[in-house]
């Protein structure tokens, strides 16, 4: 899996940890597939106050790519 340019700038920006990044593709507390063609990782991060980290990737290229990451407000309860 290769990162876009925003992804990177995202990490920085919403200092989102890179590790935390790969717990949450090698180990999702949930998986979205999404019919544009991307992947929605989703995983709760202790760290951070139990908040709600998802990944966005793109399946459709080859190879895969990470575009964007983010702490989601909408989710709430833990599973």
């Amino acid at each position: 899996m290769i990162d876009s340019i925003h992804f990177q700038d995202m990490l920085n920006e919403r200092q989102i940890k890179r590790e935390w990044v790969d717990s949450a593709i090698s180990n999702p507390d949930r998986i979205e597939d999404r019919d544009d063609g991307t992947r929605h990782y989703i995983k709760q991060i202790p760290e951070y106050g139990n908040r709600w980290l998802r990944v966005v990737t793109n399946v459709i290229s080859m190879p895969e790519k990470s575009i964007t990451a983010f702490f989601d407000r909408r989710i709430r309860r833990t599973r």
